[in-house]
């Protein structure tokens, strides 16, 4: 075998090595033993969720996350521990989704707000009317603007 054969195969087996590795090196956990929500409460059943908000009269902010997202770490070590962000979280009915679950409502609502990658907030009426959009990360000092800016579309509403 000529040598540049043989440092391409070599090369080849050494990038796949390392993107197996690298995807099998972080922990696979469940959405029952661990989420990156922080002291919050959210409930992950849509239907439940969107019911609550209705007889509360209170608009629905759907978290999508995922166990391998590194900012949905941020937002469990940062946000979901600030005392402003939690104030304000109190306004809302919380719904989480793990885009990793694999579920029919799971499915539907992350086509339904184009949630490919994590993390994405999206404050929405019971109805499921967009109020607010937050893709990405963001501070908790932005994040609970976000939050007062979906209060302030649904008291408009």
């Amino acid at each position: 075998m000529n040598p540049r054969k043989l440092f391409t195969l070599t090369l080849l087996f050494t990038a796949l090595g390392i993107g197996y590795y690298s995807m099998n090196a972080a922990p696979v956990l469940s959405d029952e033993s661990y989420s990156y929500h922080g002291d919050t409460a959210w409930g992950t059943d849509v239907d439940e969720a969107l019911d609550t908000a209705a007889a509360e009269d209170k608009p629905v902010l759907v978290y999508f996350w995922t166990t391998w997202c590194t900012y949905c770490e941020e937002y469990n070590t940062n946000a979901y521990t600030d005392p402003g962000v939690l104030d304000r979280l109190e306004e809302f009915v919380l719904l989480a989704v793990n885009l990793d679950d694999g579920s029919e409502s799971a499915e539907q609502l992350q086509a339904e707000y184009n949630a490919n990658y994590p993390p994405q907030h999206v404050a929405i009426t019971p109805g499921g009317d967009v109020l607010v959009e937050i893709n990405g990360y963001a501070e908790p000092d932005g994040f609970a603007t976000y939050l007062d800016d979906a209060r302030a579309a649904w008291e408009r509403r």
